[in-house]
């Protein structure tokens, strides 16, 4: 709970406001009985009806004084609640776009949509509520109880016999279900989980008559959620009929003790009639107390979830001790590079390689074998276990990021368009005119972006209104548009033609000379100009050379040459 105090404090002087007038609303509601009880017992009897309609004025005054208290602190309230929940997504956004991939890897994607959505609604609803009625149900018991004491000892010591078992039952229901909530909020992340996955392979899933087969595996985690859900439901389902029950045996208990010491003449009707209002005031704030508890208990357990990845450890963290180097050095260099995603089965192993500016390197080799990894750790997505990963001759462990990201243009293989106009897409938020845009459309042989309001066109989300040459077009554009020091492409020209692909080798060797580039292809074609080649085989380098000496050199990938290419294709 102190990530939420934390976000309240810079809201106290408007909560100490409405503070002030939820406590005078509520002492405007408590004596309403009190007043009644003044009416029956000591202005009736008198039989003066400008008695009685001054001391009924003023009910009615309290009533309304009531009334505007409360309309006016629950006004407060809403704002301070929504204030508070759009400070914390939004720095939750901010950190969860600052955390390493790895830290990403161990919450799971799904978990922190999760978190974004369901547990800041939980936190919203818990701020809104407890102060509504986390200040005027405990003024009301407290004050209740107070009014009873004034009003007959005797019968408040009936209703003293209840709150201990109130507050047995209340704190028992508390403490069992915050752990049940934060189980419920687990599974809820498993079905945000598959609701993405179905979303994104909608087309696979049609595609293949598998809707069947996913409608039972979503009603599979649907039903774990709705099974936690109950049990979580049922702790707190318990609480109201038990407080009812305890609450209403002594309010009988209370109307029997009344009546006796009525008819013994100890206490007068219009007490007994004001004390039954004081009871059902008491009895109605201990429920609001019982609904605070089940607040509070899912806004902790959404607060410990998003208090998991506010207070997570900044990754990665910046290397101390490297300036800039003394002299030009590579502009891309791993020295012996290890990684493994588990720490366990190593996804690259004992990797060196070195490019000077302006050089190009290929990549190529069978699925899974790094390729991916490697350009993930030339852009410290992750820290290499091993080894040292360097640009131009300075460890980037040691560059801090809004250095070291701008130096690259990267396309990924799996890459993505946001739902606005082309020209937004290729900009992403940079300082770019249309002519820094339409220059690298042409690098991108984006010939259909060049066309007169192709800019203005509008891409759907995941670019599903483009084909897809034409989307991996776009986001090389959008790698090239800001003229990067250094261009990783993984598998970027995977939906184009040959020819289109030869012609972007050629652009992007003539238009960047200066750029240094890292090519990933599955086509040997692609990289074949390059002036370093890689061969990766399950995260080990078995061949590294130029196009003609890996010919000789590494059979793999003449292999792969032969097969592509043919025998004519390979010189």
């Amino acid at each position: 709970m102190r990530l939420i105090l934390s976000y309240l404090r810079p809201h106290r002087r408007r909560l100490a406001v409405e503070l002030m007038i939820k406590f005078m609303g509520t002492i405007m509601d408590l004596l309403l009985p009190l007043l009644l009880s003044v009416i029956l017992n000591d202005i009736v009897p008198t039989k003066e009806m400008g008695r009685v309609v001054l001391w009924g004025g003023l009910m009615a005054l309290c009533a309304l004084l009531c009334w505007l208290c409360n309309v006016t602190a629950n006004k407060m309230s809403t704002a301070v609640s929504r204030d508070v929940t759009q400070a914390l997504r939004g720095d939750l956004f901010q950190k969860t776009l600052s955390l390493s991939c790895a830290q990403a890897d161990s919450f799971t994607v799904s978990s922190l949509v999760s978190r974004m959505t369901s547990d800041t609604y939980n936190i919203h609803q818990f701020v809104d509520r407890m102060q509504r009625i986390g200040v005027r149900a405990p003024i009301m018991l407290i004050g209740g109880v107070f009014a009873t004491l004034t009003l007959d000892p005797a019968l408040t010591l009936v209703l003293a016999l209840t709150l201990p078992l109130l507050a047995f039952v209340v704190t028992l229901v508390s403490r069992k279900s915050i752990p049940l909530y934060t189980g419920v909020q687990e599974k809820v992340d498993a079905l945000v989980r598959k609701v993405q996955e179905n979303m994104a392979g909608v087309r696979v899933i049609k595609a293949l008559s598998r809707s069947d087969y996913e409608i039972d595996r979503f009603d599979e985690v649907n039903r774990g959620l709705t099974e936690r859900d109950r049990r979580a439901g049922l702790v707190t389902a318990i609480s109201s009929p038990v407080i009812n029950l305890i609450l209403n045996a002594g309010l009988t208990l209370i109307i029997v003790v009344g009546a006796y010491r009525v008819n013994l003449g100890l206490t007068k009707p219009g007490t007994i009639i004001a004390f039954l209002n004081y009871f059902i005031i008491i009895l109605n704030a201990v429920l609001a107390v019982t609904r605070i508890f089940i607040l509070y208990s899912k806004g902790a357990a959404s607060a410990q979830r998003v208090c998991e990845v506010m207070q997570a450890p900044a990754e990665p963290k910046l290397l101390a001790g490297q300036g800039q180097p003394a002299e030009p050095l590579s502009a891309v260099k791993m020295d012996r590079v290890s990684f493994s995603y588990n720490k366990r089965r190593p996804n690259l192993r004992d990797v060196s390689f070195a490019l000077a500016p302006g050089q190009t390197l290929g990549v190529i080799g069978a699925t899974g074998s790094g390729k991916t990894t490697l350009l993930a750790l030339l852009l410290r997505l992750y820290d290499a276990d091993e080894g040292v990963v360097s640009i131009f001759g300075r460890d980037i462990r040691a560059i801090p990021p809004d250095e070291l990201y701008p130096c690259f243009g990267v396309v990924f293989q799996n890459d993505f368009l946001f739902a606005g106009s082309l020209r937004e897409n290729i900009r992403f938020g940079r300082e770019l005119d249309d002519q820094a845009i339409l220059s690298a459309a042409a690098v991108a042989q984006a010939d259909f972006i060049r066309e007169a309001g192709a800019l203005d066109r509008q891409a759907d989300i995941r670019g599903g209104s483009l084909s897809g040459g034409q989307r991996q077009r776009v986001l090389i554009s959008r790698a090239v548009a800001a003229r990067p020091d250094i261009l990783l492409l993984d598998d970027c020209s995977s939906a184009l033609d040959y020819q289109t692909d030869a012609a972007l080798r050629h652009a992007l060797k003539t238009a960047l000379p200066d750029t240094t580039k890292v090519i990933v292809s599955q086509r040997a074609s692609a990289i074949r100009d390059a002036d370093l080649i890689l061969v990766l085989d399950g995260g080990e380098v078995i061949g590294q050379g130029t196009h003609a000496q890996l010919l000789t050199a590494c059979p793999a990938y003449a292999e792969i040459c032969r097969i592509q290419m043919g025998e004519e294709g390979i010189g």
